[in-house]
C-alpha cells in the first residue's frame, strides 16, 4: 500500500509517455478510459482484487484448461501493463526463466564456494590460506560490478574471443542438441562468474565469522572432552551450528535473486525481472511496478519462514511449539 501511494504521488504517470502532439482533451480521454482518474482507494482495490483472485483463477485455468465458474473465463479482467499493453503477469512470467538461469546459478555456486571455503579459513586462522582468502573477498566485495563485468567482457570477448559478449535472452535451449546447450553454457559463464564472485565473497564472510563464534563455545569443548574425533566435532557441531546465519543471509537473499541483479542485467543485457523493474519505473507503469513489489514482498516473507524452519534443523537446542 505504501510502495502504491508513492508511485502515485511521484512526479509523471504512463500519460506522459504520450506524444506531445496529442491533445490535451484526449490525453485526458485515455486517461479517464484506463482509470487513472479514479480515486486511489478504487484503483488500490481494483488491483488487489485482479491480482489475488483474478491472476491466480487464469494462471490455473491456463494449466488445467478447465475454466472455473468464477466471473467470465474468456474475459476476464487482468492486471495490464501500461507500457505493453499486455497482461503484466505474463511478462513476469517470460521474464523469470532469465533470473533464474543467471541470478540462482550466481547464488549457488556462491554459497556452495563460500561455506567450505570460509570454514577451512576459520579452522586455519591466519594462515597463508585465510590471507588468501580474505584478500579475495575483500576483492569481490569492494570492486563494483559495473568494473568487473566490462573487464571480464574486454578480457573473454574482445580480446581471446572466447566468449558471447552479451547474453541472448531469445536463445532457446533445445536439451537434445548439444551446441545449443554449449552455446547457452558460454553465455552464462561470464554473467554467473560475476554474481558468483560476490555472493562467495558475503557468504564467506559471515561463514568465516560464525565458525571462529562456535569454534570457542562449551558444547564444543564437551564433544571434545567426550574423546569425539576432531573432523566429527568441526563437521557436526561447529559447522552445523555456524550454518544459522548464514541460512538467514541466503533466506534475505533469494527475493533480491528474483528482483535481480540490475546492474548485471543491464552490463550483459539480460531481460530479467530486474530490468523490467526499471524500466517499468521509467515508464511510470505502476500496475506492472506494483504486481513486482508485491511478488518481493510475498518471497521475503515466505523464505524468512522457510529459514525459521532450517533453525529448528540445524541447531537442536531450537524448537517450535
Amino acid at each position: 500500500m505504501i510502495v502504491f501511494l508513492l508511485l502515485d504521488l511521484a512526479p509523471g504517470d504512463p500519460t506522459s509517455q504520450l506524444p506531445l502532439t496529442i491533445p490535451a482533451e484526449q490525453r485526458e480521454q485515455i486517461r479517464e478510459s484506463l482509470g487513472f482518474n479514479d480515486p486511489l482507494p478504487v484503483r488500490y482495490g481494483k488491483w488487489a482484487r485482479q491480482l489475488i483472485i483474478n491472476e491466480p483463477l487464469h494462471l490455473v485455468e491456463s494449466w488445467t484448461d478447465w475454466c472455473i465458474p468464477l466471473g467470465d473465463c474468456e474475459n476476464r479482467d487482468r492486471i495490464t501493463s501500461w507500457a505493453s499493453r499486455s497482461p503484466a503477469m505474463d511478462t513476469i512470467y517470460q521474464r523469470m526463466p532469465q533470473t533464474l538461469w543467471v541470478l540462482g546459478l550466481g547464488l549457488i555456486f556462491g554459497v556452495l564456494i563460500a561455506v567450505p571455503i570460509g570454514a577451512m579459513q576459520a579452522f586455519r586462522q591466519y594462515s597463508w590460506f585465510d590471507n588468501a582468502g580474505t584478500v579475495v573477498t575483500l576483492l569481490g566485495f569492494s570492486v563494483p560490478v559495473f568494473v568487473i563485468g566490462p573487464i571480464f567482457i574486454w578480457l573473454f570477448s574482445i580480446k581471446f574471443n572466447l566468449l558471447p559478449t552479451l547474453y541472448k535472452t531469445t536463445h532457446d535451449v533445445q536439451w537434445t542438441s548439444w551446441s545449443s546447450i554449449w552455446f547457452q553454457i558460454k553465455q552464462l559463464i561470464m554473467p554467473v562468474s560475476v554474481l558468483t564472485l560476490f555472493n562467495a565473497a558475503s557468504f564467506g564472510r559471515f561463514t568465516r565469522g560464525a565458525v571462529l563464534e562456535n569454534l570457542h563455545e562449551s558444547f564444543v569443548r564437551t564433544a571434545r572432552s567426550k574423546g569425539l574425533h576432531e573432523g566429527t566435532v568441526r563437521r557436526r557441531h561447529v559447522v552445523r551450528n555456524s550454518l544459522i546465519p548464514v541460512v538467514t543471509l541466503l533466506a534475505l537473499s533469494v527475493p533480491g535473486l528474483f528482483g535481480g541483479a540490475i546492474i548485471t542485467e543491464n552490463i550483459f543485457r539480460i531481460n530479467g525481472l530486474g530490468d523490467l523493474l526499471l524500466t517499468a519505473i521509467g515508464q511510470s507503469d505502476l500496475y506492472m511496478v506494483q504486481s513486482l513489489v508485491f511478488i518481493f514482498a510475498v518471497l521475503t516473507v515466505v523464505f524468512n519462514i522457510v529459514a525459521d524452519v532450517l533453525y529448528g534443523l540445524l541447531d537442536p537446542r531450537i524448537r517450535y511449539e
